[in-house]
């Protein structure tokens, strides 16, 4: 049970760390709305998760000097490899700046709520799990 319940909240752990990531990136888009040549960015999330999730966590660098003792993992396991890609141009702009304010802002609100979700659902992890503790 402690397992698939590590398998559950590893996932949404994975999950919160690329919504994180990905609100960087378009906060990042709408902070250079004015700025010449830039190309808007964004994170392909269904393949950042796929690829958080089949690679292993790569180890800390801790030593373990006693068979008993557990590996540790490295904090931002899988998440922080997802790569930016320049998002396909909608409009012309006479500066060559790529960012639409107006898909950059549902962008920016869609990941949000998604985020917002993830976290109400480790709540409810959490809470499932406490019930069942208490009794």
């Amino acid at each position: 049970m402690l397992s698939k319940l590590d398998n559950e909240i590893g996932f949404m752990e994975q999950g919160l760390k690329l919504r994180s990531q990905r609100q960087q990136v378009l906060a990042t888009n709408i902070a250079n709305v004015d700025t010449p040549n830039y190309k808007a960015q964004d994170i392909d999330f269904k393949d950042a998760m796929k690829s958080a999730l089949s690679s292993p966590g790569t180890t800390s660098g801790m030593a373990t000097t006693n068979n008993r003792h557990i590996s540790g993992t490295a904090g931002g396991t899988g998440a922080s490899l997802a790569t930016t890609q320049p998002r396909k141009q909608l409009q012309n702009n006479a500066d060559g700046n790529t960012v639409d304010m107006n898909v950059e802002t549902v962008q920016f609100t869609e990941n949000a709520l998604q985020y917002e979700t993830l976290v109400s659902m480790i709540n409810g992890q959490f809470k499932n799990l406490n019930s069942v503790i208490q009794g």
